[in-house]
């Protein structure tokens, strides 16, 4: 008699995919409240200008955190190439298929109440797959665009910075437009990093599996061995 093994849990996040995540997280709480004070500056301090660099130090802290948010992004799409198959999903919507989208209409109806019990997923279901194509992927090479397109305007015509990005400005129209797409896109993310994190300690209380300590151990861990 064959017997079936039920697995409860399944390795998921590799551990590159992983630490991304959390370096990624801490660079855009960076990004977002220094560019939040760069856009709306401080009041002026007292005492000589001289004495205070509080700016300055700001601007900092968000180019450097930019950098890093940079390099990340290219090494998890480096990663997408090399790693399991659950590291290609931020890169590959299988919106080709039907059955993906009669899921997703399920995981709307259950994150609005309508549906009594989840569906279980080893990776993103795919409504979070889609929201995370969506935001993190195409968000972030817009961020990246528009914003490194900003940062040629201080490092100046011909830096490397110019002759990858300066080209989006007169694109676009003007740096006040491109401003303002910047800006735009960082209050998309701060909604949508609110969102994700009533949704992770939602999921973790309610649904099938784990969710938050996936993304700390890798390991996918299932409530029950039903399919």
């Amino acid at each position: 008699m064959q017997t079936t093994i039920k697995r409860t849990a399944v390795y998921v996040y590799e551990a590159p995919v992983r630490l991304w995540h959390w370096v990624n997280a801490l660079a855009i709480t960076v990004l977002a409240i220094t560019g939040y004070f760069i856009a709306n500056p401080l009041p002026t301090m007292p005492g000589e200008a001289s004495d205070h660099f509080l700016m300055g130090y700001m601007r900092f802290a968000h180019f450097a955190a930019a950098y890093i948010f940079t390099v990340g992004f290219i090494g998890r799409i480096y990663w997408a190439f090399v790693g399991n198959e659950h590291a290609k999903e931020l890169f590959r919507l299988p919106f080709y298929r039907l059955s993906f989208w009669k899921e997703l209409i399920h995981e709307v109806r259950w994150y609005a109440f309508m549906e009594k019990e989840p569906k279980k997923y080893e990776g993103h279901n795919p409504l979070a797959h889609l929201t995370m194509v969506a935001i993190i992927t195409v968000g972030s090479i817009a961020m990246v665009l528009t914003g490194f397109s900003l940062y040629a305007e201080q490092t100046g015509l011909g830096s490397w910075q110019d002759q990858l990005f300066g080209w989006l400005i007169p694109l676009v129209g003007q740096s006040q437009d491109v401003r303002l797409w910047h800006h735009w896109g960082m209050w998309i993310i701060v909604v949508f990093v609110i969102i994700h994190v009533y949704v992770a300690i939602r999921e973790d209380i309610v649904s099938r599996q784990s969710l938050i300590s996936t993304m700390i151990s890798g390991w996918r861990m299932f409530k029950d061995d039903r399919p």
